[in-house]
């Protein structure tokens, strides 16, 4: 298996931009009713996400940022942003809230960073269907809120949600909350259209049909900017917040893969072994892990109840506590699962990184084999989810950092049992989950960005034609 663990920036990258061509980019900016963001402070903040989970990225990344900043709040300034980066030959990346954990929006190259927290309006919710459009810097959180307003909700959502932006999850995440229901971000019927811009010396504002928007999902803003969304959204269902505590870890995997095929209404649920649970806070009211307290985190429709609490004798299980989503005091569910699980395990250990593996069927005994070769060194983290129309486990198992060797080896064992790598310790949109080069993804780079200034080093395709 070749080595999955990079150890150089991706070549080749665009040089940074020259002092002449910054101040000729700046006064276009300017020109353009645009303040430039010259500052270290503000171009730092600019340029760091939680790449630090991975010990493998932050050398690597670690102290890059763009040479310059700007703030574009319309799809107007946008294109006169795109234009002038063109204009120059100065590379552009592109930065939403910030929240993603593989540096997808950390300027490999240096050049412009386009923050685009201002364009944050809901333009609009169609009444009969609940098809939305919505500017790409809108925080999820605001969008769930005036979506719920309209008895909507999000069908997928990162366990960021308060802080993530719409865009910024559509080009870098793939998964999360939601995601037993409605399968991965890149499914087809969650993405309807596209606003983008293009980066030519003459940009355009372009519609993108589902089809042709597929190119630009999940791509790390390599190959278009992103002005708006539409995307299909979800009849809102109160749901509500459950932890299910296990004395034996096998009842506690055994639930986890029968619940999501049972007829009730679930939109999430998360299994934390012991040594994990206790490492969490936990909602006020939510009794502490004990040593042997395996723990499931389930979303349910309020009438899945009753007949979940009667399958729970079987698997010896007790539901320790409950509250409706939104209305618990101290930290929610939603940020005790998916990447929050990892941070939380952080805040006791910084020497924690994690591994994303969709696992294969049955799962008992890839964990058991994982488990049997490196013990403690990984402890178990599942999510269920959806994929192509079937029900699968996701692991996100906790892993104490003990090398590049040691990872990389863990790595190939997980790959050589039939696990599916989604790597977080990644820089390339292909090698961090898409396994192989999306030519279509290339193509659109090829027709949006033909000077190849979009976040460079980031598409393998691109540097690979």
């Amino acid at each position: 298996m070749a080595l999955l663990l990079p150890s150089a920036l991706p070549q080749p990258l665009p040089q940074p931009a020259s002092p002449e061509q910054l101040e000729q980019l700046a006064a276009d900016l300017r020109a353009a009713g645009l303040m430039p963001l010259r500052s270290s402070g503000e171009l730092e903040q600019l340029a760091a996400d939680a790449f630090v989970y991975s010990p493998v990225l932050q050398p690597l990344l670690n102290g890059l940022r763009a040479q310059l900043g700007v703030r574009a709040s319309s799809s107007e300034e946008v294109l006169a942003v795109a234009a002038a980066c063109a204009r120059h030959g100065v590379s552009l990346t592109l930065r939403g809230a910030g929240t993603g954990n593989y540096g997808q929006a950390v300027p490999l190259a240096g050049g412009l960073v386009l923050e685009l927290s201002a364009m944050n309006r809901l333009r609009h919710v169609e009444a009969g269907t609940g098809v939305f459009i919505a500017e790409a810097g809108i925080l999820l959180a605001d969008l769930e809120q005036q979506l719920q307003a309209r008895g909507r909700e999000l069908r997928l959502l990162p366990s960021t949600v308060r802080s993530a932006s719409l865009a910024g999850y559509l080009a870098g995440g793939s998964s999360g909350i939601g995601s037993l229901r409605w399968g991965f971000l890149r499914d087809p019927g969650h993405l309807l259209e596209l606003e983008i811009v293009t980066l030519e010396a003459e940009p355009r504002l372009l519609q993108l049909d589902a089809t042709a928007a597929q190119a630009v999902n999940h791509a790390y803003g390599c190959n278009g900017i992103i002005t708006a969304v539409t995307m299909a959204s979800a009849a809102a269902v109160p749901w509500q917040q459950l932890v299910l505590e296990f004395q034996a870890w096998e009842p506690a995997l055994e639930a986890a893969q029968q619940l999501p095929a049972t007829a009730l209404l679930l939109n999430a649920l998360c299994a934390l072994e012991a040594s994990v649970a206790r490492l969490l806070p936990w909602p006020q009211g939510c009794p502490a892990a004990s040593a042997d307290g395996h723990r499931l985190l389930v979303l349910a429709a309020p009438d899945a109840l009753p007949a979940l609490e009667a399958l729970l004798p079987r698997w010896g299980a007790r539901l320790i506590w409950q509250a409706p989503q939104g209305q618990s005091r101290g930290i929610p569910l939603r940020e005790l699962c998916w990447n929050h699980t990892t941070l939380h395990a952080r805040a006791h250990d910084p020497a924690f990184t994690y591994l994303q593996l969709l696992l294969p069927q049955p799962e008992a005994p890839v964990l058991s084999a994982l488990r049997k070769r490196w013990g403690d060194d990984l402890l178990w983290h599942l999510e269920a989810v959806r994929a192509q129309g079937q029900q699968r486990l996701a692991c996100l198992p906790l892993v104490r950092w003990r090398g590049r060797e040691h990872l990389q080896t863990l790595i190939e064992h997980a790959c050589d049992l039939g696990c599916l790598l989604f790597n977080p310790h990644a820089i390339t949109v292909e090698d961090g989950g898409l396994g192989g080069v999306d030519a279509e993804q290339v193509a659109a780079k090829a027709l949006y960005d033909p000077s190849g200034l979009l976040n460079p080093g980031k598409l393998r395709g691109w540097l690979e034609r």
